[in-house]
């Protein structure tokens, strides 16, 4: 997101010298297990690393968001870069709503398929349905039909027949999460070989959501709209009425963890953004949940929620990043984060 002038970033020299840490031991990782189990791609001293719940992959804590970044190809330019940094998660959309997003990312999927770890999405055709109706059967079927229909396009798009997951994009209806139809849908998508794991997304309505995954057993991961001062609703581009902090949900939090979901947070920084960027334009908005150390940090207001968010309860973060600036940034963040929550 574009800064004032009293911003500033961390120069490289700072980086560095935050790294040293994290590189003597070599690269620093949560949540891990010794055992040949783990999934380990592109993993290198300069980036952190968490598994993601019972997936068992060690993703980059910073996850590249490429579904924005990528329409019209100008974010194509980053992706080296990113894989570089040791990024090892990269997080694209369906056609129907990030326009050539995937076919962008198809020739760096191709070039390094076997060490990075893609994910895409798909929403469902249940456009008039409300977070607390109740789903019919013809709704369902319809529903797992299309989810079919575009993940069969992701993978046309993505130049591939194989993805690591694959999620029901920004679903705000519980009972969506507990429908068995959907779960069928991806049960066979992934009999037939075409995708590893089952995800959703979601920016709305998120604590029953996510209740409805922990009660299922069928997701294996769950991209939160989240922020330092708690759920975020992509709807109103605001925090959620009445939300708890995220320091207050790190029960539900953990109980998610527990049943196996691996957590990205997303929307982190979207509340700070200038209102252009469908922000609220005020980047001290989340100070007021920090203690006076980490506000006088070495951060500047966007990477201070992503390093907050990364050392309370989420596994990893999802950015969208657009130029290398921000890319530089982020990298700090994640990489660092550790430092500042010791």
């Amino acid at each position: 997101m574009k800064q004032g002038k009293h911003y500033f970033s961390m120069n490289r020299r700072k980086f560095n010298k935050l790294l040293m840490t994290s590189v003597l031991v070599g690269p620093f990782t949560l949540g891990s297990t010794t055992g040949d189990e783990l999934i380990h791609r592109n993993e290198r001293s300069s980036m952190t690393y968490g598994k993601l719940g019972r997936t068992n992959f060690m993703s980059s804590r910073l996850v590249f968001g490429c579904g924005a970044a990528l329409v019209g190809g100008k974010g194509v330019r980053l992706l080296d870069r990113a894989f570089e940094a040791g990024i090892n998660h990269y997080d694209v959309g369906s056609n129907i709503y990030y326009k050539g997003s995937e076919q962008s990312l198809a020739p760096f999927l191709k070039a390094n398929r076997d060490n990075i770890w893609v994910t895409s999405k798909a929403p469902l055709s249940t456009k008039m349905v409300k977070p607390e109706d109740s789903i019919t059967l013809e709704q369902a079927k319809g529903a797992a039909k299309l989810w079919t229909k575009l993940l069969n396009a992701s993978l046309k798009d993505l130049q591939t027949d194989y993805i690591d997951a694959y999620y029901l994009m920004a679903v705000n209806n519980p009972a969506l999460i507990s429908n068995e139809e959907i779960y069928k849908a991806f049960i066979n998508a992934k009999s037939a070989g075409k995708v590893g794991y089952f995800g959703l997304s979601t920016h709305k309505n998120a604590k029953k959501v996510l209740e409805a995954a922990i009660k299922t057993g069928w997701y294996d991961l769950a991209m939160i709209g989240i922020t330092p001062a708690g759920w975020y609703d992509w709807t109103t581009k605001d925090l959620e009425k009445d939300t708890p902090t995220l320091i207050d949900l790190q029960p539900l939090l953990k109980q998610a963890r527990g049943a196996g979901i691996g957590l990205i947070g997303m929307k982190a920084v979207r509340y700070l953004a200038p209102m252009k960027s469908l922000g609220k334009g005020d980047p001290s908005a989340f100070d007021k949940v920090y203690d006076d150390n980490f506000k006088a940090s070495s951060l500047n207001p966007f990477q201070r929620a992503y390093v907050y968010v990364l050392e309370h309860g989420l596994d990893v973060v999802n950015a969208d990043m657009q130029n290398f600036k921000h890319l530089e940034e982020n990298i700090t963040s994640a990489a660092t984060s550790h430092i500042f929550f010791g």
